[in-house]
């Protein structure tokens, strides 16, 4: 009797544990959400990372607010363009470090380490690896010393959850690495990228044209800092094949209409969702420079004066163009103005300066990553520095013509003859010109072709000092009055990511405007 009470409570007990364990899984399934995925679709991960690369809430602050302004391609009197009067703005100047580890990176690398090892996926793998590179090579000339070998890996481990903040030049030279890499494994035996290629729609000699094109602009950066790999790097990009013509222009390419992220996010920040465009306009020191040198471009790149928002007020007689001065507010402006145009800015505002065209601002128009022409051009200062035996004068001209001819991308009637452009050509004067003004054309050429890719235009700027720009002058500019050498860092960092964010700071002198990155060794 005993011991079939024993046994008895035994198996009430093993049945009271089986019910509470029961029930314990079930309350914890009611945790997983049935509808959700547990496997995404890699491709499709590399298609929304693409996107996002031109999404608008970083391309507004860095590159138009920040970048656009400092470069003097743009001006405004409105004081949140903060970068032409060097003011300090902690959510534009940190944004891009805020959005594309969070939002970029983080999708990258899951491709890049989920594809690794499948010989299947070597196209979506190679693809991948590129736009991370060119995402982070733009994050670095930013700001500096960031984190590149643990970025956007969170998922694959709790030691990267803190990443440290790699030194530039080891950042380079992984990116050269990883380029080579990458540009070596797209081969037509792997399952193609098709569709979800929002770049070249599947093409993969262009990418890998676009891949040594990318090198180039690399070891043009650090050829002040490292002469010798730079060359080198240089002349394999240069052999391996690059950009032979705009038909290689390496574009993220959107649908027409508002389709959520798949749209130009810096033309929706310029002007379709935030109307920023209201606010700027053509900065004088580019459209003076046009006029000056009777650049075909200058009715494309202005729209006229007048009210952007009427059509019916616009002039777009190109001998009444006005740049707007950078580095003035609504009340300074009025210092250097003419008595008439006083009168007139009294009456009319803004509206008396040169718009930017409204036809390069639709949702659906491409968005720069790199084109054929700064290829050219880096071609004509390589032909200069003896890297490369071809004629500069023919580069220089390439460069010059396909800048001028990408235009027709946004828009049919940017059009210009090839008779204009080759008189526009001849009259920069390049062939005759001493080799110091040959990089001076060439700067200034290359500062015209990057219009719309603006942190290009001021990483360049750094580098060769070349359009040779006056700061402006504002009593409240932040560090002074000094073109900035670089952003501040998210400033989330310095409470989040202390040690690391620290590190970096002192390596680099300093978490400033004035902190000069490891190629810049000024001008």
């Amino acid at each position: 009797m005993k011991i079939k009470n024993t046994l008895g409570t035994v198996l009430l007990a093993s049945a009271m544990l089986f019910s509470t364990a029961c029930s314990e899984d079930a309350l914890l399934d009611l945790n997983i959400d049935q509808n959700s995925a547990t496997d995404i679709d890699m491709a499709y991960l590399f298609s929304l990372g693409t996107l996002r690369i031109g999404a608008e809430f970083e391309n507004t602050r860095v590159s138009m607010l920040y970048a656009a302004t400092m470069i003097q391609q743009i001006g405004s009197t409105s004081s949140y363009f903060s970068g032409d009067k060097y003011f300090y703005n902690a959510a534009y100047s940190g944004s891009y470090m805020e959005s594309h580890y969070t939002g970029i990176m983080r999708l990258f690398q899951q491709v890049i380490a989920e594809t690794a090892d499948d010989p299947t996926m070597a196209n979506l793998n190679a693809a991948t690896t590129v736009l991370k590179v060119f995402d982070l090579h733009r994050m670095t000339d930013i700001y500096g010393d960031v984190p590149y070998f643990q970025a956007g890996k969170g998922l694959q481990g709790e030691e990267n959850w803190f990443p440290a903040y790699d030194n530039q030049r080891d950042i380079y030279s992984a990116m050269v690495e990883e380029l080579r890499a990458a540009r070596d494994k797209f081969t037509e035996s792997a399952l193609p990228l098709g569709a979800q290629d929002f770049v070249y729609f599947g093409d993969l000699n262009k990418w890998r044209k676009f891949s040594n094109s990318l090198l180039m602009r690399i070891a043009m950066r650090m050829s002040n800092v490292d002469p010798t790999l730079a060359e080198e790097v240089f002349l394999e990009a240069n052999s391996s094949g690059a950009f032979t013509s705009n038909d290689d222009i390496a574009f993220i390419h959107y649908e027409t209409g508002p389709q959520g992220i798949n749209r130009n996010g810096l033309n929706d920040g310029y002007w379709n969702s935030n109307k920023y465009g209201r606010d700027c306009k053509v900065s004088a020191t580019f459209l003076d420079w046009m006029v000056e040198n009777n650049d075909p471009r200058l009715m494309i790149i202005s729209g006229g004066t007048g009210d952007p928002d009427d059509p019916t007020t616009w002039n777009t007689d190109p001998a009444v163009q006005k740049g707007l001065p950078n580095g003035y507010n609504s009340t300074t402006i009025r210092t250097v103005l003419s008595p008439a145009d006083t009168a007139d800015f009294r009456a009319r505002g803004n509206r008396i300066f040169s718009m930017q065209n409204l036809r390069y601002f639709d949702w659906e128009d491409p968005y720069y990553l790199q084109s054929y022409a700064e290829v050219e051009l880096m071609k004509a200062e390589a032909a200069l520095k003896g890297w490369i035996s071809s004629s500069a004068n023919e580069h220089f001209s390439n460069g010059v013509a396909a800048a001028i001819n990408a235009w027709v991308e946004f828009d049919p009637s940017f059009s210009r003859t090839p008779e204009i452009i080759s008189e526009y050509i001849a009259g920069r004067g390049f062939a005759s010109a001493s080799d110091e003004n040959k990089l001076k054309l060439i700067g200034e050429e290359y500062w015209a072709a990057t219009y719309l890719n603006h942190i290009e235009s001021w990483s360049n700027w750094r580098r060769t000092g070349y359009p040779e720009l006056s700061p402006t002058q504002d009593p409240n500019a932040f560090e002074g009055n000094f073109i900035p050498r670089r952003l501040r860092y998210w400033e989330n960092e310095i409470g989040s990511n202390y040690e690391n964010y620290t590190a970096a700071r002192e390596r680099m002198g300093g978490d400033l405007f004035a902190t000069r990155v490891w190629w810049d060794g000024g001008n």
